[in-house]
């Protein structure tokens, strides 16, 4: 097995990065000239979560190829959030933006109002911020640390759903970020780990609560495998990069637009008959799960 860091894709023709992608070698790929749009989320409503960078704006113009309005929540990045704004108005869309913490209720409550004021409506949740710090040790993770971890990772998850649930509209979609730890572990990543294993038991069990199953709302996850975005070099040692991503059967990691589909799935009537469920999205490692 080869021991460069990452495997070294060639941005596609097409490519574009946000602006805290550009110190990463390689660059995170959050879109790609291959992908073909075919109208499937044509004039909904979208609301994405950790949506300026990574996943969650490789998510959020994919959403906008297809046809949607996307409104994005960041927490830091003001140039990542304005260059996903610009792209999504570039394809056409409506985008909004919004900076703060998902793991404030307040925040929370604001910006869905905000939406629903703006669009009058709310088709599909996307919830996607998240954070992790490595540790070794978990006498290294502190209370801070791990309170921090599970406000963003989850108690954000319950805030924004909770205030999105009386404006979803009939047959919505809550597609939440799960994580490939929630099943296998990491023992470095103790607090995240367990934060993603409780986002996939809320999954299941918000899909079968009655105010969703009354108006026929889809709960479902994504867990991604190791997804190369400027998170992971921020947060892994150096020495543990060598390998890092390459023990699955495609022996290497993903980048974030090859996570764009699934979310697009979750998102569009092509999973009308799909609920309570997560998809895999992670190399070619077996979870069970």
């Amino acid at each position: 097995m080869s021991e460069e860091k990452v495997e070294t894709q060639q941005p596609k023709e097409g490519y574009l990065m946000d602006d805290e992608s550009k110190n990463v070698d390689p660059i995170p790929q959050t879109e790609s000239s291959d992908y073909m749009a075919a109208g499937k989320l044509k004039g909904k409503k979208t609301l994405i979560t950790g949506g300026d960078s990574g996943i969650g704006q490789a998510a959020a113009l994919a959403f906008a190829k297809e046809g949607a309005d996307v409104a994005i929540v960041y927490y830091d990045s003001d140039q990542d959030a304005d260059f996903t704004e610009n792209r999504i108005k570039e394809l056409g869309q409506k985008a909004l933006v919004f900076k703060g913490d998902v793991g404030d209720e307040s925040f929370a409550k604001e910006t869905v109002a905000k939406v629903i004021a703006e669009w009058g409506a709310l088709d599909v949740l996307v919830n996607n911020a998240g954070e992790q710090h490595y540790q070794e040790k978990i006498g290294d993770i502190t209370a801070e640390q791990l309170d921090r971890t599970f406000r963003t990772n989850i108690f954000g998850m319950f805030y924004m759903t909770k205030a999105a649930m009386p404006h979803l509209s009939e047959g919505a979609s809550i597609i939440n970020t799960s994580s490939i730890t929630a099943y296998r572990g990491s023992s470095t990543l103790l607090d995240y780990s367990a934060t993603k294993g409780a986002i996939v038991s809320f999954t299941r069990s918000l899909s079968q609560n009655t105010e969703v199953t009354e108006k026929k709302i889809r709960v479902n996850s994504v867990a991604p495998g190791p997804i190369w975005t400027p998170l992971i070099p921020a947060t892994f040692p150096e020495k543990k990069l060598e390998k890092w991503g390459k023990d699955g059967a495609l022996e290497r990691p993903g980048h974030p637009y090859e996570l764009a589909p699934a979310y697009v799935y979750l998102a569009s009537s092509d999973s009308s008959y799909v609920t309570g469920q997560t998809i895999h999205v992670n190399g070619g490692v077996v979870v069970n799960g």
